[in-house]
Order: structure tokens, then C-alpha cells, then sequence
């Protein structure tokens, strides 16, 4: 193991936002690499008979599209699932594992490519030796696809539920009470940009003045785009003071 290896690592974003990345060790990695190649495989073993069917006409062009199917099905469905489902494949998210950019940025297609592409370098000569020996000496536990692609895989611990009650504040919330706009706002927002505003809530003393402001204002356009709230629930009411007021009736405000 290399000397100052780290087991975590403190990112902060172009937006001034800080995060800390538990880096995956190996073990965990492999059971992942373990479950994706059942997952492919059970998928070849389908095609291949397909495959198969070719043999009559030529033996050597059968095993040809064989070779190319099998690249194209094993890459072709890490570098979909991981764009898809923001760095995470079968495997990735049974162990809770998930691909990020090693500076935080947003993690781009060409990345995603590019570190699977070179899968055949590090699964040389055999057991993904190349890329476990890579991993182990390199500091952040980042085989060479990683480091070419400027990638990361972390672990993800489970989160735990948030304390709603923290979010409330002392201010008075102009959508309590009013059960119309607040049937709306759960009929109309996804549980994805609700978990959103409430990590917002929660993180909002680690992000820079502006960035924050800019996004209270998003997240608040957003709840007033989806649902029709009277002009007069959210008079003088800052962005971030709307965005709570709609996280308390989402989720802590019953009746």
C-alpha cells in the first residue's frame, strides 16, 4: 500500500460546496465487479445462441461476432448504467458504490467511457491484475481507467433520516393551513427534488453567499413553477424562507 494512501477525501466544488467521499476499498469493489459479471454474462448466454447460429455459414466469422458481441455487451452496459444512473451500475448499487469526478465536477460521458474502454488494460493479464495492482499503490484507490479518466468510486453509507424538525425554524409558515396548495405541492413534486430541498436545508452552511442564493432561487422557482401558490403566502418571503416553508408542509407538517 502506497504511503499516505487516505480511506477519505474532502472535494470542494466549483460552487464552493464541500464534500467528503468515503473512497471504496477494494474488496467491496471486486464483490460489485462480481455481481456486474453475472449480470453480463446471464445476458451473453441469452445472445449467444444467437450467436451460435452463425457457425453453419463460417466457424471463424461466429466467433468473431462473438468477441466484438461480448465487448460491445459488457462495455456497452457499464457505460450506459453508470451515465444513466450518475456512476452506478447493478453491482455499484447493491454495494452502494457509486462513480464520481475526482474534483467534483459533474461526471461527464466522456469519462465514463473512457475508464471503462480501458478495462482491457487493467484486466491484464488476467484477474484485473494491472488494475488491482494500480489500485493498491495509487493513493485514492484509483485503477489506471480512473486515473485517465479523472474518476473516483466511493462508498455511499446509508443516509440517515433527516431530522424534519430541525428545518422548521421559529418563522411563521404561510402554507400551513392552507390544504389545497399543500395537496398540490405533494401531488406535483418527486421525492427526488424533495430530498433535494431538505439536503439544501441541511447544507446550506456550507455553501458559498451566491451559490446559495442562486440556489434557493432555482429550488423556489421550481416549487412556484409546479404548483399555483397565491401571491400573498410568499409576500416578503425570502427564497430560502419559501423553500423551508414547503419542506415543513411536505414532510413534517400532518393536517
Amino acid at each position: 500500500m502506497s504511503e499516505g494512501r487516505v480511506n477519505a477525501l474532502r472535494v470542494r466544488t466549483p460552487e464552493g460546496v464541500s464534500f467528503v467521499f468515503q473512497i471504496a476499498s477494494p474488496v467491496i469493489r471486486l464483490a460489485a465487479l462480481v455481481v456486474d459479471w453475472g449480470v453480463v454474462s446471464a445476458a451473453w448466454s441469452v445472445i449467444a445462441g444467437f450467436v451460435q447460429l452463425l457457425a453453419p455459414i463460417s466457424e471463424d466469422f461466429a466467433g468473431m461476432v462473438g468477441i466484438v458481441g461480448y465487448f460491445a455487451l459488457s462495455q456497452g452496459y457499464r457505460i450506459a448504467a453508470e451515465w444513466k444512473w450518475r456512476g452506478q451500475t447493478i453491482g455499484k448499487r447493491l454495494m452502494r458504490l457509486r462513480v464520481v469526478d475526482e474534483d467534483g465536477r459533474r461526471l461527464t460521458f466522456p469519462q465514463v467511457a473512457m475508464r471503462n474502454l480501458l478495462r482491457f488494460v487493467d484486466a491484464l493479464p488476467v484477474a484485473y491484475m494491472v488494475g488491482g495492482v494500480a489500485a493498491t499503490l495509487s493513493r485514492r484507490g484509483q485503477r489506471l481507467g480512473d486515473m485517465a479518466a479523472g474518476t473516483l468510486v466511493i462508498w455511499e453509507p446509508l443516509e440517515a433520516l433527516p431530522d424534519f424538525e430541525s428545518l422548521r425554524g421559529e418563522k411563521y409558515n404561510s402554507l400551513r393551513g392552507q390544504l389545497p396548495v399543500v395537496a398540490r405541492l405533494r401531488q406535483s413534486v418527486t421525492p427526488e427534488v424533495a430530498r433535494v430541498a431538505w439536503q439544501a436545508l441541511v447544507r446550506r452552511g456550507d455553501l458559498e453567499a451566491g451559490a446559495r442564493v442562486q440556489l434557493f432561487a432555482e429550488l423556489a422557482g421550481y416549487f412556484r413553477a409546479v404548483t399555483r401558490v397565491p401571491a400573498e403566502l410568499s409576500e416578503g418571503v425570502s427564497d430560502e424562507q419559501f423553500v423551508r416553508n414547503v419542506v415543513d408542509v411536505l414532510f413534517v407538517t400532518r393536517g
